[in-house]
């Protein structure tokens, strides 16, 4: 099973995290993904000075701007499911 957190700390919060968890859960939700994917928010990962918002795919650290998250989903996630 894929695990990702999203950071939805003060930081990223600002940088724009609630566009990327909403972006991922639709894209989760509309190629039934569900059993294949553990989702869930994560406060501070101590990316904070990084460009966009902390994200972990089974513990590896990505920055990922809100613009460009449909863009990360399918590049970065697809692959690994």
């Amino acid at each position: 099973m894929l695990e990702i957190s999203v950071c939805v700390g003060s930081s990223c919060h600002l940088k724009g995290s609630y566009k990327i968890v909403q972006t991922f859960n639709a894209l989760i939700e509309n190629n039934c993904f569900k059993d294949k994917i553990t989702f869930k928010a994560s406060f501070c990962m101590k990316q904070c000075s990084s460009k966009g918002v902390a994200v972990m795919i089974n513990g590896e650290h990505f920055n990922v701007e809100p613009d460009f998250a449909e863009e990360f989903f399918n590049e970065k996630i697809v692959p690994l499911i």
